[in-house]
């Protein structure tokens, strides 16, 4: 009965509150007649509102009960007192004694001092706080929730009328945008790591298309002509800007492309064919992208849709550049403008745009690490999270924003404990970074003497520079598949062996181990179509892909011979399930050998050949398989993937099972035991070798070389000069014969006990 009697007073109350802002009088006399209204219905001797105004500040607009004489002159910084403190946190505060709060602000002005109770609410619209209403009494009060239900359903009301200027002219208010709900945390997938705080910048293509139909024809024509030159000029200037500093390397090599898309003359053809039938300039141009967009989306592949972004990129700049001062440069940033890029996509020049030292961090509801604008990013060192599913809808322009690309995350509007947290961690990454750099040429031995060789992972020329700024002590693994994923078409030998040419020209002769081909599954090529798989992780990928069409395989290791030019090869094979599939692709790698030496070409001076175990049934052919590779490279992604059946990419089960069980590491002692019988050498590339505490216990079990990304080789350095690799050796030796789930928290006791530098 209580509570149907507590919904009826609601209901009349919002009644009354609506028929009096229907009425007539300006908005503060109207507003004075609401807080008015509130404290009768509520018993409350006092009702105030606040409004958001410029700056985080936040305003007596009315009162009933305080001083009318403060209305307007009493203000509040957001997080300062009671009201501040409601609309920092965004959420409703009830106090039976407001004096004794810590956050209490006593205002001389309002004559406050002889209330005690206080029950503020957020005004909020949109997820953002407008304002703070409250209400007062003087005796000691414990507000009902059903009474701070009610004061909440009227400020939402509240809200919406005031934002419908149903009390008046908004200017009559003038209020800030408002701030944030609460902090929103969103994540994503990995494109660019790093760490980056800002303010959001939504980016838009500005583009409007008034007419639709030509009145001349011809003079369209010459409209349109005039536009592209424009447009490539404007890319011929950006192309000389970031082009000529690091010429031949990936996002280079990425613009160039775009720059030939640009003078595509299929692509102008048919927008001046429909120019000639009648349609204007900026209609014919939105209609070929309409077409091209129609007929792209027949094609699951991934890759084929991040060319659509190309496309669009095009597409809006010959659009802007149709109308005369609307071109790229309206989007320069002012230097130091700290803004986080959001958008649904983005072509690479897009985000050249913006000017260089502006941009702090790049958000995506879509893209891909193999998308043209993450290669730019990565080459300008910005942090990029792509794959944030609703991004769009939950930012506004000039939110405060946190992005930690190294984990994918996203803090949307976070208050000021969580800023001042992330500014922290980035300060003290600022200074571990530091502690790397100046730890670079040190050897990574450790404390009993044992070196353990430090490898990077790479997959894109930008990614050589890394080798050199962390010293790390070759290529364990290149991943040669983004060279095939990045073309519309299958590179040549002779474009094939270019590109290895730099690499092993930029390593400047460390060690480099080529991987060969692994695409399928998740890794599409366009040019290659392939039957759905339900389970393509597992299907058709990989040494299966090219043992099936060898042509492939003979062209890459053709290209690979002639890109050492008398210089080491190394190489090995991905996915390999049987001794027999390694054989196979090594009599192929014969065959191009012997065909090169036939031919008088160079061959290489030493060749290594290897194979990667990924696959479980390996394991049970180790003897047979180490009689006949050079070395052998653990893929710990896909093996403990396999292992254990637990789909990485799945969230309910990619936690379930840790690779730091005792099973997994009497597996991965075994791989070891083996390789030493063997004398064949063995390392670790997978995302295991990148993380300290991993990294430990594979140097316990007696792995001498792992292979990670380049940020990972900073801490594996330190992490293995604080070991013992003996003494840790014979602590893990004792966990093996457990059954535990996971000795992750035994090896972070050791690791703690033994001060080792995780």
């Amino acid at each position: 009965m209580a509570d149907a009697t507590n919904w009826v007073g609601s209901r009349l109350l919002l009644r009354r509150l609506r028929d009096e802002m229907a009425g007539e009088g300006d908005a503060q006399s109207r507003l004075d007649q609401v807080v008015c209204i509130i404290a009768r219905d509520m018993v409350a001797e006092v009702c105030s509102i606040y409004l958001l105004r410029p700056g985080d500040i936040l305003e007596l607009f009315a009162t009933e009960g305080l001083l009318k004489t403060a209305v307007h002159r009493t203000r509040l910084r957001v997080g300062e007192g009671l009201v501040g403190d409601v609309a920092a946190h965004a959420r409703s505060l009830s106090l039976d004694e407001a004096q004794d709060h810590p956050q209490f602000a006593y205002r001389p002005e309002t004559g406050e001092e002889t209330y005690h109770s206080f029950l503020g609410v957020p005004i909020l619209r949109g997820g953002r706080v407008r304002g703070v209403l409250t209400i007062q009494n003087q005796s000691r009060r414990n507000y009902t929730e059903e009474e701070t239900e009610t004061l909440e359903t009227v400020s939402m009301v509240l809200a919406e009328l005031i934002a419908g200027s149903e009390l008046g002219s908004p200017n009559e208010f003038a209020a800030a945008d408002g701030i944030a709900l609460r902090p929103l945390r969103l994540e994503g997938a990995r494109l660019n790591g790093g760490l980056a705080m800002g303010k959001a910048v939504i980016h838009e293509r500005r583009t409007k298309i008034s007419q639709v139909v030509a009145e001349d024809p011809a003079a369209e024509l010459d409209r349109f002509d005039a536009a592209v030159q424009r447009m490539h000029r404007s890319l011929d200037e950006m192309m000389e800007e970031i082009g000529g500093q690091r010429a031949g390397e990936e996002h280079v090599e990425v613009l160039e492309a775009y720059r030939m898309f640009a003078e595509d003359r299929g692509w102008l053809s048919r927008i001046r064919e429909g120019i000639r039938s009648g349609l204007s300039a900026d209609a014919s141009v939105a209609k070929a992208l309409s077409d091209t967009r129609a007929r792209m989306a027949q094609f699951a592949d991934p890759y084929l849709r991040e060319r659509i972004l190309d496309m669009e990129d095009l597409a809006y700049r010959l659009l802007q550049h149709l109308h005369e001062g609307e071109n790229g440069e309206e989007r320069r940033l002012r230097k130091g403008h700290d803004a986080i890029l959001i958008t649904r996509s983005l072509g690479p020049a897009e985000l050249l745009d913006y000017g260089r030292g502006s941009v702090r961090a790049l958000v995506l509801e879509e893209g891909s690490a193999t998308a043209h604008v993450s290669i730019v990013a990565r080459a300008l060192g910005i942090p990029v999270v792509g794959q944030v599913s609703g991004l769009l809808d939950k930012v506004e322009p000039d939110d405060d924003m946190l992005v930690d690309g190294d984990n994918a995350v996203v803090v949307i509007r976070p208050g000021e404990d969580v800023r001042q947290s992330f500014a922290e961690a980035m300060e003290q990454g600022a200074r571990r970074q530091a502690a790397y750099t100046a730890a670079r040429d040190l050897p990574a031995v450790t404390r009993d003497g044992v070196e353990i060789s430090l490898n990077l992972n790479a997959g894109l020329l930008l990614d050589l520079p890394s080798l050199r700024e962390t010293n790390a002590a070759g290529i364990g693994l290149y991943r040669t598949e983004i060279l095939f994923m990045v073309r519309g078409e299958l590179p040549g030998v002779d474009e094939q062996a270019r590109a290895y040419r730099r690499v092993t020209d930029q390593a400047d002769g460390k060690r480099v181990v080529f991987r060969t081909l692994d695409a399928g599954g998740d890794k599409l090529l366009p040019y290659m179509p392939v039957a759905r798989e339900e389970n393509p992780a597992m299907g058709w990928r990989a040494i299966r892909m090219t043992l099936d069409r060898p042509f492939m395989l003979r062209q890459q290791l053709r290209a690979l011979i002639r890109a050492v030019a008398g210089r080491r090869l190394d190489v090995m094979f991905p996915m390999v399930a049987e001794v027999a599939e390694f054989t196979a692709a090594r009599d192929i790698l014969d065959l191009e050998l012997a065909r090169a030496k036939a031919r008088g070409e160079p061959l290489p001076e030493k060749i290594a050949v290897g194979c990667m175990l990924e696959v479980p049934s390996l394991l049970f052919q180790l003897p047979q398989l180490m009689a006949r590779v050079d070395f052998l490279a653990v893929g710990s992604n896909d093996l403990m993937q396999f292992l254990y059946a637990s789909d990485r990419g799945n969230v309910a089960v990619s936690e379930r099972y840790d690779i730091l069980s005792a099973g997994s590491l009497r597996m991965l002692h075994g791989v070891v035991r083996e390789a030493d019988k063997a004398g064949v050498p063995v390392s670790v590339c997978g995302e295991m070798a990148g993380r300290p505490l991993e990294a430990m216990a594979l140097a316990g079990l007696g792995f001498r070389s792992l292979s990670m990304a380049a940020s990972s080789i900073g801490p594996a350095r330190l992490m293995i000069r604080s070991l013992d690799a003996r003494q840790l050796s014979s602590f893990i030796n004792t966990l093996l014969d457990g059954t535990a789930p996971s000795l992750r928290s035994a090896l972070c006791n050791y690791a703690r006990d033994h001060d080792l530098r995780l």
